[in-house]
């Protein structure tokens, strides 16, 4: 039986690990991207690029033409919203786990910021898809759910404020008051992503609505803001290392008494936290899946660079110096050890949720990005002054990687996190180890010996 060709794009070990998790479906699906990624994909991002105009007065107003091409093509293939899974969303869903998406995720991470979005798996639509999926009303969901789903508009989700540690979701200082049939929402966020693009017709915004709660956990809400609202004001894209992301970018908004009818709000009053908690889960394992996909990438760009004929230095080919070896190698195995978490992770998240895979997730998010960004930084240093310049895309890979050291929650968080959880299994380890002293004890008195320990 002939070999899937996804063991040409991650490793035949780990799919051997999978492979049987794998629907017929799946792995026709999966054959079929790996097609796509090939045939169509990967020849169009310097393309999409170019299409990006440099002048600031057309450069926010941009649609990128190849990427909408792309789009049509593989919404007919059947390639579209594959991170909805059926079995957690059976309304809107594709018949794909998050197991099997998680492949297709790392495919789509060699690809950087336009490959998921000419499948409609781009990030911050797939969390908010995600949330209206889940948590919104049926009027809701006509209104903005749909045209998600069918690549019609993209959104934005509005969480982290300038003024304070965003990080700790109760610091959140923007206020929803309620006046009669509307919301009133005033605050100030910053990093917004995807608030620039032109199709950007909604942003969901985490404001506090009851700051008088005694439970910290209860005071926020989210409220539905169409992005053409009076008093929506988008001050300036941010930049991360020089660059802007246009034409979706990242963006400072300011929110001065902008009005929205009460049936805007998501869920109910004082779900905000619930809601981030659920959007959050499956968002975080997405970027790490996209992760292991720009690492793998980087280093099938750094071999091909040290085994160029033409890049020799002093008779010798790059890997013959040094401790280039060495840095594949590492490379390789880092990548690997990796995988193996995230897909642990997208495992637990079928069987118990986000909510019970949390441990797991956490993991992740802090081990993924951190090795990606030493894979890409031994990849830019085989190329020497060509990888820190626009003439790569590793640079511009490493600094889209640094950020998820900080967004969905900044390492330190999940570290501390997984770290009290792991504290949890002390006192049963200490029973444990107890009640093996005894039975060694009874033992060393039978056999009539000291230990010597």
């Amino acid at each position: 039986m002939a070999k899937h060709p996804v063991i040409e794009w991650t490793s035949e070990a780990s799919w051997a690990m999978v492979e049987d998790k794998f629907s017929p479906y799946a792995k026709e699906t999966l054959a079929k991207l790996i097609k796509f990624m090939e045939d169509e994909i990967l020849p169009a991002i310097k393309v999409a690029h170019a299409q990006v105009p440099d002048d600031p007065n057309t450069r926010w107003k941009t649609v990128i033409p190849i990427i909408e091409e792309l789009k049509v093509k593989a919404k007919k293939l059947g390639l579209w919203n594959l991170f909805l899974s059926e079995s957690h969303y059976p309304e809107f869903g594709v018949p794909l786990t998050n197991l099997e998406y998680a492949v297709m995720a790392e495919i789509l991470g060699r690809g950087g910021h336009f490959a998921p979005q000419a499948v409609n798996c781009s990030a911050p639509d797939t969390g908010n898809m995600e949330v209206l999926a889940r948590y919104a009303n049926r009027e809701q969901q006509q209104k903005w759910l749909l045209p998600l789903l069918n690549g019609e508009i993209r959104s934005a989700f509005a969480m982290t404020e300038k003024h304070v540690a965003s990080s700790d979701a109760t610091n959140i200082r923007t206020s929803l008051r309620r006046e009669g049939d509307d919301i009133v929402i005033n605050g100030h966020k910053w990093w917004i992503s995807g608030a620039g693009d032109p199709r950007c017709k909604v942003h969901l915004v985490l404001g506090k609505s009851d700051p008088g709660n005694k439970s910290a956990y209860h005071q926020q809400s989210i409220v539905l803001v169409p992005s053409n609202t009076p008093g929506v004001k988008i001050i300036r894209p941010m930049k991360v290392f020089g660059y802007d992301d246009a034409p979706e970018g990242h963006c400072e908004i300011i929110y001065e008494n902008v009005r929205v009818p009460v049936s805007n709000l998501v869920l109910g009053w004082g779900k905000g936290f619930e809601i981030i908690q659920g959007r959050l889960g499956p968002g975080r394992i997405h970027h790490c899946m996209r992760s292991i996909g720009a690492a793998q990438n980087a280093l099938d760009t750094m071999l091909r660079r040290v085994t160029d004929p033409a890049k020799k230095t002093f008779g010798k080919f790059l890997y013959e110096h040094g401790t280039v070896v060495a840095d594949i190698a590492k490379s390789r195995a880092e990548i690997e050890g990796a995988r193996l978490l995230v897909l642990s992770a997208a495992l637990q998240i079928d069987k118990v949720k986000a909510k019970g895979a949390l441990k797991e997730i956490g993991m992740a998010k802090f081990v993924v990005p951190s090795m990606a960004l030493e894979v890409i930084d031994r990849a830019m240093q085989s190329f020497g002054a060509e990888g820190l310049s626009q003439d790569q895309e590793l640079a511009s890979a490493w600094a889209g990687l640094r950020t998820l050291r900080i967004a969905d929650g900044p390492d330190a968080v999940h570290i501390q996190q997984v770290g009290l959880k792991e504290l949890k299994r002390a006192p049963a380890l200490v029973q444990k180890d107890m009640e093996i002293k005894k039975k060694q004890a009874l033992l060393m008195e039978k056999a009539a010996v000291k230990a010597h320990l």
